[in-house]
């Protein structure tokens, strides 16, 4: 969503402050150059399902002066810790800087209101775009492209669900713990955490997945949206916060494709 121009300021990054893969950021270093800010939580299902696009943005504009930061503030005491935050960096292939957000100082700043939340900033340090949730990709891009001065294409999405025009059905409502029992989703994942010893599992309709770390885990994906049933256990300590589910393709409108 384009935002009044010239009237939000971009907060400074926070002084102290721990950064996942680089010693430090500051905002006002980054005169002339657009910024762009995503608040994410490795263990949200919707930010690792967006933080892909970031990647990709970083590989295609970094060269031509675009600063991707992500700001890691995490929803669950598992996904809270300069070293759980920088593992799930490294685990991610994430190349652009990450801030350990742990307290929420920095989104507080910001005002963001949930996972994920993107703001982008122009060369000086304006407020021109910004999206809550997931979607508005190619949006974004544009808005990117726009402060570059680029006339590129904008990525074709990275999943049929994330076209602007596919008609979506809503999904079921995230379940707390180890829940089972029947869905309307495109894809089910849960949050999860391994015992001490860090080998844990889930046996998802009778398959068995490991949980080596804290994170966000896809059980199940289907090719439209599908009714069906989801029995899920735990391995023995392994923990699980919640089952959540994505929406999927209307199914009679991928059949007319």
């Amino acid at each position: 969503m384009r935002a009044p121009a010239q009237k939000i300021a971009a907060p400074a990054f926070p002084r102290p402050a721990l950064w996942a893969n680089v010693a430090m950021i500051r905002m006002d270093q980054q005169k002339g150059r657009p910024v762009l800010v995503e608040f994410w939580d490795f263990c949200r299902p919707a930010s690792v399902r967006s933080i892909e696009y970031l990647k990709r943005w970083h590989e295609r504009y970094a060269d031509d002066g675009l600063k991707v930061v992500g700001a890691h503030w995490p929803g669950f005491a598992c996904s809270t810790g300069y070293e759980v935050v920088g593992a799930a960096v490294k685990r991610l292939g994430i190349e652009f800087p990450v801030l350990v957000d742990d307290d929420g100082r920095y989104r507080e700043e910001v005002q963001a209101p949930g996972w994920p939340s993107r703001y982008l900033f122009d060369g000086q340090s304006w407020l021109v775009d910004y999206h809550h949730g997931e979607g508005g990709y190619r949006e974004t891009e544009e808005a990117i492209l726009e402060l570059l001065g680029r006339d590129d294409e904008p990525l074709a999405p990275l999943r049929p669900v994330d076209d602007d025009d596919a008609l979506l059905v809503v999904p079921s409502p995230e379940q707390e713990g180890a829940w089972s029992g029947t869905y309307t989703a495109g894809e089910v994942w849960a949050v999860a955490e391994p015992p001490a010893d860090g080998a844990g599992a889930l046996i998802v309709n009778g398959e068995r997945i490991a949980v080596e770390h804290p994170g966000a885990f896809r059980l199940i994906g289907h090719d439209v949206s599908t009714t069906a049933e989801l029995e899920l256990e735990p391995v023995g300590d392994t923990i699980i916060h919640g089952v959540s589910f994505a929406p999927g393709l209307a199914p009679d409108a991928a059949n007319q494709d």
